[in-house]
């Protein structure tokens, strides 16, 4: 498969937003409300807050293509950028994001080996993510991938209090 990865920036703002209300819905919308997924999508996927993001340091995003499109993209996150305290040595994985018609072709994989080649370049100890808990192919594939849950947190999808299990991949010492 032909596949490239490229670190987005600001001049893709308009496609980053475009793809993370599609690909949040797509995943998420059968099992909330229409009001909690707007809600949701109106603080987490507006413009500011993924210009936000993308200005944040030890946050990046690396866009994943296929033949030249979109397919998906993956956010991970360092240090003091980390979404709460839980590895200081660890990468976060904040998003691994793909579009419908990508699924099940190894893209997920791919975006998780990438986040893992950035933890092991930069020297981290672990991969840390958080899998809502009743998302079961997600938790089966990271279960799959090496990852262990030791944890979990809340996590709100407008005013309905979900509960996020956090995992973690324990990655040799360099």
């Amino acid at each position: 498969m032909d596949i490239t990865f490229r670190k987005a920036g600001l001049e893709d703002l308009d496609s980053l937003q475009e793809i993370s209300i599609e690909t949040f819905k797509d995943t998420f919308e059968k099992d909330n409300s229409e009001e909690n997924m707007n809600a949701y999508l109106d603080k987490a996927c507006t413009k500011e807050q993924l210009e936000k993001e993308l200005k944040t340091p030890g946050s990046a995003f690396f866009y994943l293509d296929v033949k030249g499109e979109l397919a998906g993209y993956l956010k991970v996150n360092e240090g003091e950028a980390q979404t709460e305290a839980f590895d200081d040595n660890g990468l976060e994985i904040e998003r691994i994001y793909i579009r419908t018609g990508y699924k099940r072709q190894g893209l997920g994989t791919a975006l998780l080996n990438k986040a893992i080649a950035i933890a092991e370049k930069n020297v981290r100890s672990s991969v840390w993510l958080g899998v809502w808990e009743h998302n079961q192919p997600a938790l089966a594939f990271y279960k799959k991938m090496g990852f262990e849950k030791v944890g979990a947190h809340a996590f709100y999808m407008g005013d309905d209090k979900q509960t996020d299990f956090i995992m973690r991949k324990k990655l040799a010492r360099l």
